[in-house]
């Protein structure tokens, strides 16, 4: 037996607008609200996707920036070009992490300044 990844629970200031960005970065639909104002989000229920859920959590502390672990994501029904343009647009921002402008993936940053990367390839949704 192994264990699969279920959950990614990411601290956050305001987990309503975070959660709102997420959801439409991945396609996701709100799942749960937690007593404590804590969002998960997951894949629509029905879709067949065992994809993990996010759970934005509301903390006094949160540690915006590059961070040890982090999000990548990739196309899955448009090309990179494209895919930029829309994150863009729901409220991302590119982050300079040092990067020399060769690399082959877009740095960014969510809502509250949480770093992120967008690959090239697409992958089936």
């Amino acid at each position: 037996m192994a264990c699969r990844i279920s959950e990614l629970i990411l601290d956050c200031a305001d987990p309503e607008p975070l959660a709102r960005f997420w959801a439409e970065v991945l396609g996701y639909v709100e799942l749960l609200r937690e007593e404590d104002g804590s969002i998960e989000i997951g894949p629509p229920e029905g879709s067949g996707r065992r994809d993990l859920h996010i759970v934005l959590s509301v903390s006094a502390d949160p540690k915006p920036a590059k961070l040890p672990l982090h999000i990548d994501v990739n196309p899955t029904d448009r090309d990179q070009d494209a895919e930029l343009e829309r994150l863009l647009a729901l409220g991302a921002r590119p982050a300079d992490i040092g990067q020399d402008g060769t690399e082959s993936w877009h740095v960014l940053q969510d809502p509250e300044g949480n770093v992120f990367c967008l690959l090239r390839g697409r992958i089936p949704a």
